[in-house]
């Protein structure tokens, strides 16, 4: 008699370790986020948003790259991401300034989660569908790191966030919604990365490097800050008549409007 479990139609289940070890690396990262800004340690709090960043891009090509890639691994990383880039973004901001602003500090919090958590939710189902060089709406990480860019940009020039509570709010706000809009903002996926650059351009990198390393938050603000107000400008220079539709809500008429302009172009 043959034993069940001998039987080789038996699929063995189980998940992959490597890229399911990378996305909870980044999950710790930002609920370390969210603890260091309960005990007031904001600076830790926002390097911590940018390793779960790191995490995040590294789980998804370790898992293509080893072939090891799995529905439960797609869906653990944006169980994930709603953590590290909505929810502790939103709760640093808040402990750091919003929670002196009563209800309405806490509503524009809540606003950063819902939008980042509708964001997710609406790449997951335009994978495989949506154009491949854009991004539709301003990318959770990208979203997160202009808040966590902020705080962290505050806590070394000595700010005192509750003195400009009103502003972080705002910036939250704008941040979140930026998320959920129709704006398009380049994926950088037409980048070849194994293409040869000449000598200079290694020099500027190395340049830049230095430069991140001294002045690390500034620069990651300029950064974020600016490629969070790329997506209007490119929509505006893109679309032949800017639309409600552009902006937000269904993108139907929006792409097919897309399309005609780049086959002008």
């Amino acid at each position: 008699m043959t034993n069940k479990s001998d039987s080789p139609t038996t699929t063995r289940r189980g998940i992959y370790l490597l890229p399911n070890l990378l996305t909870t690396a980044g999950l710790f990262s930002g609920f370390f986020a969210v603890v260091s800004s309960m005990n007031g340690n904001f600076e830790a709090a926002a390097v911590a948003i940018f390793v779960a960043m790191i995490f995040d891009g590294l789980d998804g090509r370790v898992a293509r790259m080893t072939n090891t890639q799995s529905e439960f691994g797609a869906e653990y990383d944006s169980m994930a991401d709603i953590v590290s880039f909505g929810v502790a973004p939103a709760l640093v901001t808040y402990n750091f300034a919003l929670n002196s602003l009563g209800k309405f500090g806490w509503l524009a919090s809540f606003i950063f989660v819902a939008c980042a958590a509708l964001r997710l939710a609406r790449f997951n189902t335009q994978i495989g569908v949506a154009d491949g060089r854009y991004f539709q709406g301003l990318a959770s990480p990208a979203a997160a790191a202009v808040i966590a860019a902020t705080v962290w940009t505050a806590v070394g020039f000595e700010i005192d966030g509750h003195d400009y509570g009103v502003y972080l709010a705002i910036i939250t706000v704008v941040t979140g919604l930026l998320m959920v809009s129709n704006f398009r903002y380049s994926s950088f996926k037409e980048i070849e990365w194994r293409g040869k650059v000449p000598f200079v351009a290694v020099l500027v990198i190395v340049l830049v490097f230095t430069f991140v390393a001294a002045r690390p938050a500034e620069v990651l603000l300029a950064v974020f800050g600016l490629y969070a107000l790329s997506g209007p400008i490119i929509t505006i220079k893109t679309v032949k008549k800017l639309k409600l539709e552009h902006v937000v809500g269904d993108d139907t008429e929006t792409d097919a409007d897309f399309n005609d302009k780049d086959k002008k172009d």
